[in-house]
């Protein structure tokens, strides 16, 4: 072997050396996607107006016929305009760890034009993870006689008028949040252990939900 090979040779293996020793460390905090092995699973389609079963806390909500609906022809629509929150709740549980996902279109609002999935009810206390078209922030709450905040992200405000996906994993006390696929929150808060699901909006809020899904583990 020449000089000439043996130096070429030796300066690649030094530059992959280099290569090696440099290459950016996984990211801190770097969150693994949540899963819950659910004994349990409900699928709300909404196309039956009949809402049996579901509890109103506040709010107008009916199901009425939307164009587009991800799952047929009708969604349920929250329309109240005058109330600070709007909360209903559906049938089921109460769950311990759970993966709850919803499609929502916010449709009108000045104020607000948010939609959000409650989870772990319980005697009128619960968290909400929210999106809201009117912000550019994505977030996580408890409520308890009144709204905590308890992590944030920011996001590109979802389009008034557009279906977009909303999701939540909770497990133990770890709470992971998702808007249109994207993992956004990854939170750690053990006030609430368990509780039913509901669907939530905010103030003026005008807002339709179809193609409710849980997978939850009862307590």
């Amino acid at each position: 072997m020449s000089d000439e090979i043996r130096l070429a040779l030796l300066a690649i293996l030094g530059i992959l050396f280099v290569a090696v020793l440099v290459r950016p460390a996984p990211r801190a905090g770097a969150a693994d996607a949540l899963t819950v092995t659910a004994p349990v699973s409900e699928r709300y389609d909404f196309e039956s107006p009949d809402l049996t079963g579901w509890h109103v806390v506040d709010g107008r909500w009916a199901v009425e016929e939307v164009p587009g609906a991800p799952s047929g022809q009708r969604a349920l629509v929250q329309r109240e305009a005058k109330k600070a929150y709007d909360v209903i709740v559906a049938p089921g549980g109460p769950y311990g760890d759970v993966d709850i996902t919803v499609r929502f279109k916010p449709i009108s609002g000045r104020e607000d034009a948010s939609a959000g999935i409650v989870f772990r009810f319980s005697d009128g206390r619960y968290y909400v993870i929210r999106a809201n078209a009117l912000e550019d922030n994505f977030r996580l709450y408890y409520y308890d006689r009144s709204r905590h905040e308890l992590a944030s992200a920011r996001v590109t405000p979802p389009a008034l008028g557009q279906w977009h996906t909303l999701r939540v994993a909770a497990v133990g006390d770890r709470i992971q949040g998702y808007l249109d696929g994207s993992l956004l929150i990854d939170h750690r808060d053990k006030r609430y252990r368990a509780g039913r699901v509901g669907l939530w909006t905010k103030a003026d809020s005008v807002t339709a939900f179809d193609d409710l899904v849980v997978r939850g583990v009862a307590p």
